[in-house]
């Protein structure tokens, strides 16, 4: 019903920037939360940020001060701002959202788009 598609990812070096985007399209009801996680190689998915559609931000404490996550809610759109890159930080992103429709939710999930951090 709903698909996400991540864009931005990349081979960046240590210190260096990064955007991600990921467009919900399909049939949608309500967007409430989106979000980013990621997995690194061998290890489970983990949260990285999150973000309601009024705005209210959760973040990693590993991330907190480097990375940004914004939204345009007309667009289905979230963003994810990386900056101050460091090698630790390489893995596949993945989008995150949850749709509502009254007491129904369902979650959907990008492919993942691959960030890779040099030293």
């Amino acid at each position: 019903q709903v698909q996400l598609v991540e864009s931005g990812g990349g081979l960046v070096q240590a210190g260096g920037s990064l955007r991600l985007s990921c467009v919900a399209s399909g049939t949608m009801f309500s967007i409430n939360g989106m979000g980013w996680y990621r997995q690194a190689p061998g290890k489970q998915r983990e949260l990285v940020a999150t973000i309601t559609s009024g705005g209210s931000t959760n973040y990693a404490d590993s991330v907190k001060g480097r990375f940004t996550i914004s939204r345009d809610n007309a667009k289905n759109t979230v963003y994810l701002q990386m900056n101050s890159l460091k090698p630790e930080n390489t893995a596949v992103y993945y989008c995150n959202a949850k749709d509502v429709q009254g007491v129904l939710e369902d979650i959907y999930w990008g492919q993942g788009t691959q960030v890779t951090v040099s030293s």
